[in-house]
């Protein structure tokens, strides 16, 4: 592969990983409104006493915090999709290199953020929660999958 369609596939994943955490938003939406996940990871960052991220939000105007924290997740599911568009083709070729990578991204925030930030997802089992985050990660994967390179390229 030449330097050019490395690039091409990491703007891609740029694009569709920003793609994949808006969708992520609406789904979010959903879930909260219905009450199956009653904080989601971004709330919970700059809601609890996560390290750092409270103060910085603390300097930004009440109003816009909301918009500030959600501009933070996207910009975070465009760098796991820059991430994952500078995976080797032949890896994200498959059909399930997509959802198989956001549910990795998922179990990095359980298992490995949550607890190092000290967040309350990583002391409650929450059946419906996880599954419900678990889903929108599926769900982010799944448009990460658009980065998929084709049978002509």
């Amino acid at each position: 592969m030449n330097g050019s369609s490395r690039v091409r596939d990491v703007v891609s994943g740029v694009a569709c990983g920003t793609v994949g955490a808006m969708a992520m938003t609406g789904m979010r939406v959903i879930t909260t409104e219905l009450g199956l996940v009653e904080q989601t990871p971004p709330q919970a960052l700059s809601r609890q006493r996560a390290r750092g991220v409270r103060a910085l939000l603390r300097r930004a105007p009440r109003k816009q915090r909301r918009g500030l924290i959600e501009a933070a997740h996207w910009a975070f599911g465009a760098a796991g999709g820059a991430a994952f568009g500078a995976l080797p083709r032949d890896v994200r070729h498959h059909p399930w290199a997509g959802p198989v990578y956001g549910l990795v991204v998922w179990l990095g925030f359980e298992l490995g953020i949550a607890p190092v930030l000290g967040l309350s997802q990583a002391k409650r089992v929450r059946p419906v929660d996880r599954l419900a985050l678990a889903a929108d990660h599926l769900l982010y994967g799944l448009v990460l999958s658009s980065t998929r390179p084709s049978a002509r390229s």
